[in-house]
């Protein structure tokens, strides 16, 4: 058997092709738009029809860089991930993988095997904060020659009011994400999803990129973590102790969240004194803060005790008429007197438990964080 020797310039060597691959999906689906080799984009816009929008002005994001970063996604690398077992713990048996790089060409060099394979993608991005991006992207630009690029100085005098820092900061910023995230995109089964931590300065841009790439239908929610849980005396206006985890789907109709079955801790908070033929529960309070609908009417207990309200600076969380609907369905608690401040009986068969709790914590560095489900 002839072993052929793998150069640089073998197939084997190189990453994914993801034009050639969009080019092959394309002429699958329209074969009629490629001619000699190239594709005829005024056969492609007949094709589609009133889907193409030709007008000059669209709304997005733009940024000088854009297209720079676009290409930059699409250029196959040709590096190579080599295996350690010397590093590794229970090498011939694991199923984990750890690869150690530098993140732009590993997302590269993973299209080929992963591709479409991929649950949950979780990143933690460095944050902006206005210093600039070492990264090996050749992104980096001079403020001047930024100012120049983008407009902002005319024969060496400034023509904008914007600071020398803002724009070239979030250019950086974006410069580094957009590539990253179009292909950890690819990744993704159908079903999978990506979790983005992020804070402030950048949330409004990831959002905006993010919507582009995977597409304003697939968003699925900003969550809001708190990070820190007093306030900063150095803090010069508000003492922000909160950061932002941003939720994609692939496909926000196909993905949804698993479930796992309850813990024993989980259900030993249930009971049943009552005995409800509907099983073990347990109550919740039936006033608010917030204004609720009718607010405070007053409601009489099985024992005939008149109750005014809720408690002082409180609202019932209901309708009159909906707390009715409640009682005569058992699933008030009055106390075992029936004389008690109502309670909602929250049953165990009702409650859902979620596979995937996110708890994100403070790493190392202090300004990292980690995600365990």
């Amino acid at each position: 058997m002839r072993i052929e020797k793998i150069t640089a310039d073998s197939p084997e060597a190189r990453s994914a092709d993801v034009v050639q691959e969009n080019l092959g999906r394309l002429r699958e689906l329209f074969p009629e738009a490629f001619k000699e080799g190239g594709v005829d984009f005024e056969v492609l816009r007949q094709l589609l029809g009133d889907e193409v929008d030709d007008g000059e002005e669209k709304f997005g994001l733009n940024w000088h860089g854009k297209k720079r970063a676009r290409k930059l996604a699409l250029t196959p690398s040709t590096g190579t991930l080599r295996p350690v077992p010397e590093d590794s713990v229970d090498w011939d048996t694991t199923q984990n993988l750890l690869i150690e790089g530098d993140n732009l060409e590993v997302l590269k060099l993973l299209q080929k095997s992963y591709a479409g394979k991929v649950k949950l993608i979780y990143i933690d991005p460095p944050y902006n904060t206005g210093k600039d991006f070492v990264y090996p992207d050749n992104f980096h630009d001079s403020i001047q020659n930024y100012l120049e690029l983008t407009g902002q100085v005319e024969d060496g005098r400034k023509v904008s009011s914007n600071t020398e820092a803002s724009g070239r900061f979030h250019t950086d910023w974006l410069n580094m994400m957009y590539p990253r995230l179009r292909l950890a995109r690819n990744l993704l089964e159908k079903d999978g999803v990506i979790f983005v931590s992020i804070a402030d300065h950048e949330v409004h841009n990831l959002r905006a990129i993010m919507d582009e790439i995977f597409g304003e239908e697939n968003f699925i929610a900003a969550v809001i973590w708190q990070k820190v849980f007093s306030p900063k005396n150095s803090a010069r206006h508000f003492s922000e102790d909160h950061d932002y985890v941003i939720v994609y789907a692939r496909d926000a109709e196909t993905w949804r969240p698993f479930l796992l079955p309850r813990t024993a801790e989980m259900e030993s908070r249930y009971s049943n004194p009552d005995d409800d033929p509907r099983g073990p529960w347990t109550s919740g309070d039936m006033s608010a803060r917030n204004y609720y609908g009718e607010g405070t009417y007053g409601v009489v207990s099985p024992s005939g005790r008149a109750i005014d309200g809720p408690p002082p600076g409180t609202y019932w969380r209901v309708s009159k008429r909906r707390f009715e609907e409640l009682d005569q369905d058992g699933r008030i608690w009055w106390g075992e007197d029936g004389a008690n401040v109502p309670r909602l009986k929250r049953f165990l068969s009702e409650v859902q438990v979620y596979k995937c709790r996110i708890h994100l914590t403070p790493g190392p560095a202090g300004d990292e964080s980690y995600a365990a489900c």
